[in-house]
């Protein structure tokens, strides 16, 4: 059993941290009305931008968590995507005037239902079972393990990049949230 965890895992689970507030700031005394309404015909609420990240988490973690299952214990100090994780990470996942806005894959795309303030403290359990699995993936090394993307089959990412994508991906649709309360026409109440 390691005793002192990598320096990856309190950088990952400081950002967990830092979508949780994010998140609260984004969400937390809206309305229901102020949760589902969306800034144009085809863009996303901020409940779905919510909800988007929470069957993330449930669809990405596990496939992780998998890879890791039978697999020695080992270390690694840093993670260190691979030539495509990074470039995967730079065009489709990070918030960037680089990155490509494209449809989200349909196992993860939001639900068309209406939400209520509860999405924000379902997207904050999801967030805290997260930061466990990055406490319990300290153990592993996870640039050497790989898994199975369980939206493109034919892509293998290592572990430590799918905890990266799982992140920053947060980082992205947060910012899209943030946007939606600020965009004009945005209900009062």
């Amino acid at each position: 059993m390691i005793t002192t965890a990598p320096p990856w895992v309190n950088r990952v689970i400081s950002e967990f941290d830092a979508a949780g507030r994010r998140a609260r700031d984004a969400a937390a005394g809206l309305s229901a009305a102020q949760i589902n309404w969306k800034p144009a015909p085809g863009s996303w609420s901020i409940g779905q931008c919510l909800a988007h990240l929470i069957v993330a988490n449930d669809v990405y973690l596990p496939a992780i968590g998998s890879a890791l299952e039978g697999q020695p214990r080992g270390r690694a100090e840093e993670i260190t995507p691979g030539w495509f994780g990074r470039l995967f990470i730079r065009r489709v996942i990070e918030a960037s005037p680089n990155t490509r806005k494209g449809k989200a894959p349909n196992k993860i795309e939001p639900p068309g239902e209406q939400f209520d303030a509860s999405i924000l403290d379902r997207f904050l359990r999801s967030n805290e079972s997260a930061r466990d699995f990055v406490r319990r993936a300290a153990d592993y090394d996870v640039n050497r393990i790989r898994f199975k993307n369980p939206f493109v089959s034919w892509i293998r990412f290592t572990a430590g990049t799918g905890i990266e994508i799982i992140w920053k991906h947060q980082v992205r649709h947060l910012l899209q949230a943030e946007r939606v309360k600020q965009a004009p026409g945005f209900p009062a109440r």
